[in-house]
């Protein structure tokens, strides 16, 4: 079944099955948020994927769904596990690839191996990392990073989303246990490594003519809240030069933040804004907004992070206006080890070079890296959209690494 047929008679029904879960008529993007709906169907369509395979599901306490595929005769806990998977959830409006694309890839794999009549000598797992995106709750990889011990439990479940319902009431909701969230004490003994399939985000694969990428490492990022509080105020009757709005700094900030980001061949980006009374005929009062910021060092993000605050007071001062930000989430440079890239390549000989790029995007293999090896295979996406319902790769290139998770898989647990 290695052949591009037999892997599309596994892949692409399953894709079919979740391909409208979760997807507004209008727009075209997913909607996969946390705990939602959409996300509950998508984790009942998991436990009906492993069941078909005979895979024992657990739900860990952070909510994160391991399907286990255990070596025949294997006495108590996994240990020492291969793992591979994704996560669910989507971004607003998002694209179909980013996060099940992984998934529905580790099953496919562990189909092949099974048509290949490879059993595995260590246990094999497919996951999926609960809220990797952020969208909802507005901090990323809070499954991973709870299990990891990165958040807080108390942080985690005071979080919010746009309607004000906690974590914890959200769980509730779904009829989990906010009290159990929690580091995994076991993660480090019950994983060997983590493989994880990802489509391509940003366009490099397709300047090359290539399918396939491993990754060499994840830029640090981060997201800060940036509040400007001016004067509420009549947008007809109040003279130019008596307004206090916030949303002239605000808008000049969105501007600084491009040129201080070109400047270090860097990104930052304004994309979440919060605007009140949010009135036509009203002047704001206040201004919420969140920076994404992500640079290839250390040095160079908090250098530009610390500029552009710096000129957003200053543009913050010219208008009489106040401003705070806040640190919502930061996250160092991720070096994948270079002994499971190693692994991977020596798996993948067969087809040909596989070109080693960083990836500007976060994952959770990058959360898990201080805990597990960890390492990523990336699929080619022409386009480079990402996080929006244009994203897209070729079945043919799904197929291709579905068919090399496959053949890693096979490597590593043989």
């Amino acid at each position: 079944m290695r052949e591009p047929e037999g892997v599309a008679r596994v892949f692409d029904p399953m894709w079919a099955e979740i391909d409208a879960v979760g997807r507004d008529g209008s727009t075209g993007g997913y909607r996969r948020y946390a705990w939602s709906d959409a996300d509950l169907t998508l984790r009942d369509w998991f436990r009906g994927e492993a069941a078909r395979r005979s895979m024992e599901v657990e739900e860990d306490r952070n909510g994160n769904l391991w399907a286990w595929w255990l070596p025949r005769n294997w006495v108590g806990d996994p240990k020492g596990a291969f793992v591979t998977g994704s996560h669910l959830d989507s971004v607003p409006d998002g694209g179909a690839f980013d996060g099940p694309l992984g998934i529905v890839s580790a099953f496919t794999a562990v189909d092949l191996l099974r048509a290949r009549g490879i059993e595995p000598a260590i246990p094999v797992a497919v996951v999926a990392f609960t809220d990797e995106e952020g969208a909802r709750f507005g901090v990323a990889c809070i499954g991973s990073q709870l299990s990891t011990g990165t958040l807080a439990p108390e942080r985690a479940l005071a979080l919010r989303d746009g309607d004000g319902i906690t974590l914890a009431e959200a769980l509730v909701r779904a009829g989990r246990d906010p009290g159990a969230l929690g580091a995994d004490a076991t993660l480090g003994e019950r994983v060997g490594v983590f493989v994880e399939l990802h489509v391509e985000q940003g366009r490099a694969l397709d300047l090359v003519n290539r399918p396939l990428a491993l990754a060499s490492a994840i830029w640090p990022h981060g997201r800060w809240e940036f509040e400007f509080d001016g004067e509420a105020n009549h947008a007809g009757a109040t003279r130019l030069v008596d307004r206090h709005d916030p949303m002239l700094p605000f808008a000049a900030t969105v501007r600084s933040a491009r040129l201080e980001a070109a400047a270090r061949e860097a990104v930052a980006t304004f994309g979440k804004v919060l605007v009140a009374p949010n009135g036509t005929n009203a002047i704001p009062s206040r201004v919420r907004a969140w920076l994404d910021a992500r640079a290839a060092d250390q040095p160079t993000l908090d250098a530009l992070v610390s500029r552009v605050a710096e000129l957003a007071r200053a543009h913050a001062g010219e208008e009489g206006v106040e401003l705070a930000v806040r640190v919502e989430s930061s996250t160092p440079i991720v070096d994948f080890p270079p002994g499971p890239r190693a692994r991977l390549a020596a798996a993948l000989l067969h087809l040909g070079d596989i070109p080693v790029i960083p990836t500007q995007a976060g994952h959770d293999a990058g959360i898990l890296s201080d805990r597990v090896p960890t390492a990523m295979l990336f699929v080619r996406n022409p386009t480079g959209i990402s996080h929006s319902p244009a994203e897209y790769a070729e079945p043919a290139d799904c197929h291709t690494g579905a068919a090399a998770l496959a053949d890693i898989m096979a490597a590593w647990v043989s």
